[in-house]
This record gives structure tokens, sequence and C-alpha cells, in this order.
């Protein structure tokens, strides 16, 4: 499982303070709880593309190999968003990242892939900017998909071996419609509104969220939901990331500015009533070796061990302490 938000920065100052953050949180976590995906696209000026990437490549560097971390054993998460496959910054992006910063980056995204050659480009790019003997695993490949045409192609997409998640454009996939559908698509309408089309209600808006994420279930791949732009109103993110989570089946979320980041993790957090039950339930089963067992009434069988067992998996990576008989399965509790 990935973290559950995945926060953007591409200003250096902001970027320094996100992998502080990001550093900090791990050591009060004991888990990385969110990614810092460092960004060349939009953190980039007009001609300032090769120092940006020059700088992404600098942080990434740095950040890896912070001795605290190092020493504590800790493990963070830091990836790279890149220009465009068909942008003219494309290959000095991948030269200067990946050749320069491969072995200190979890992922690599890349926006605005339409097809699978787009993939396929990239994976061919990225591998031969990889120096030899720098990484021992593949480096793996976020995308994002920003067209209806994308949409169309996103389970061929999510089936790509070295596609891990996918992400939806959410702007970007309504100014492509000319104009057919409301700004209002690319908000969060307010909690007493039932009329407003929002990115919740929209129907195109809507089957595209929905194909990504069912195409990336599919391909046991990770969906992630796209921003909310109402910067700094906590509600309104953790209530957007509540229905992103909850309706629609996406189990990552991107933050775009330190305070989303929060809220994002609350609403991605299991309750504690159900990582107790999970607990119970686990451990009931581990018992009786993974035969159907019955509790308070119900049945339970390896499909729902399964499940709870992913509640499990959830409640740790975004940090939350594990029940006593969980703790041999999640070490990181066990002080």
């Amino acid at each position: 499982m990935l973290p559950v938000c995945d926060h953007y920065s591409g200003v250096e100052a902001r970027m320094v303070k996100s992998l502080q953050l990001q550093a900090d949180m791990l050591h009060e976590f004991g888990v990385c709880v969110f990614d810092v995906t460092l960004d060349c696209e939009d953190g980039a000026p007009v001609g300032g593309e090769r120092d940006q990437a020059i700088m992404v490549a600098a942080l990434a560097n740095s950040a890896y190999g912070a001795t605290n971390l190092v020493a504590n054993g800790s493990r963070r998460r830091i990836g790279a968003r890149l220009h465009a496959v068909d942008h003219p910054a494309f290959a000095a992006d991948v030269d200067i990242v990946v050749g320069g910063a491969a072995q200190a980056l979890s992922y690599i995204m890349v926006p605005k892939v339409e097809t699978l050659a787009d993939v396929e480009t990239v994976v061919a790019a990225i591998d031969v900017a990889v120096r030899p003997g720098v990484r021992s695993d593949s480096l793996p490949l976020h995308v994002l998909i920003e067209s209806p045409a994308a949409v169309h192609r996103a389970f061929e997409i999510a089936a790509h071996p070295r596609v891990q998640s996918i992400s939806f454009g959410l702007m970007d996939f309504v100014s492509s419609h000319a104009g057919a559908i409301p700004h209002t698509a690319m908000e969060v309408r307010a909690a007493n509104d039932s009329v407003t089309l929002d990115q919740f209600h929209h129907p195109l808006v809507v089957r595209a969220k929905l194909d990504i994420s069912s195409a990336c279930h599919a391909a046991g791949k990770v969906p992630s939901h796209c921003v909310v732009t109402e910067l700094r109103d906590a509600g309104v993110v953790e209530r957007a990331a509540k229905t992103a989570c909850a309706a629609f089946g996406y189990t990552r979320m991107w933050s775009i500015h330190p305070s989303q980041i929060q809220p994002i993790l609350r609403a991605f957090t299991p309750s504690a009533q159900d990582i107790e039950l999970a607990a119970h339930i686990v451990e009931r089963a581990c018992r009786e070796d993974w035969a159907p067992i019955s509790v308070d009434g119900k049945l339970h069988d390896r499909a729902s061990f399964r499940y709870f067992w992913q509640v499990l998996e959830r409640a740790n990576q975004t940090g939350c302490a594990m029940p006593e008989p969980m703790q041999i399965y999640f070490p990181s509790w066990a002080h």
C-alpha cells in the first residue's frame, strides 16, 4: 500500500518545508504517512525548467541522505513530477532528475499521459537514465490522466506492469471539454447544497473518476484522487477526501497545501471501532487456521479476512497505534 496522501510542492522554500514536515511526521508516527512529490512541471517558470530539475534532484538527494533518518532506519518516500512526454523539457528532466537522483526517488510521476505508448516511452527513457548499479529495482511510474481520451484508455494504462498508481487530473479534464462542463465541476459544493454540479456530482466527472478507480483496482494499482482547490478549508478537504475514499474507491489523494495533509490523513484513517473489529477478526482467523468463523453471529471467511487485513494495513499506513495482538505484524508499533 502507498501512503494515502501525496503532497505536491514546486517552490524551493515550500519543497524544503514539505520534506522537513515529512521527516517530523515520520518520527512522530513511525511510518511515512505521506509522500512528497517534488514538482518539475507546475513549479518551473517558463525558461527555468532546467534549473528546476537540478533543484529537484539536489533536494531529493539531500533528503535521502539525511543522517538522522538513516540512523533511525526510517524509510521516507520522495517522488518527482516531470514534464509531459511531448514537452520540450521532458528529456532534460529525465536526464537530470532520474539520472542524478534515481536512488533517492520512490517513483516518477508523469502528467498528461494519453496512451499506453506514452507509458512505454517514459519507461524506456527512465530506464536508460538510471545509471548502472544505482538501483536494484525498477523505478515505479505514477501517471496523471487528464483528458476524456485518456480516461477511455485507463484500463490498459493501469495494466502496464510499471504503473503503480493513476491520478485523476480534474482541472484539465474539465477544461478539455471546451466549456461543456461548468466551472463548478472543479469545486466542492457546500454541505447544504444539493443542486450545484460539483466534482462529486457532475455525471461526466463522476464517470471519469469511477473509470479510473475501477481500472486501478482491476489491475491491483492505486487510484489517487484529484486536488481540492479550497486550499485552507480543512472541513471541505476532509469531506471531499471521505467521499473519494468511501464512495469512489480511491485509496490515495493529492495535497497541494500543507494544511490539507492532516484532513486527508483523517479521512482515510479507519475508525477506532473498525480497527478493533479488524484486529479481532484477524486474530480469531489466525487461531482457526483461516477456516470460516462466526463473529457476533456473522460469517467470515478468507474474503472478509483479506478485507479486514487491508483495514489494518490502512491503519498502520496512516499512523494509527495497532491493537496489541497485531503488533507482531506491524513491528513499528511494538514499542
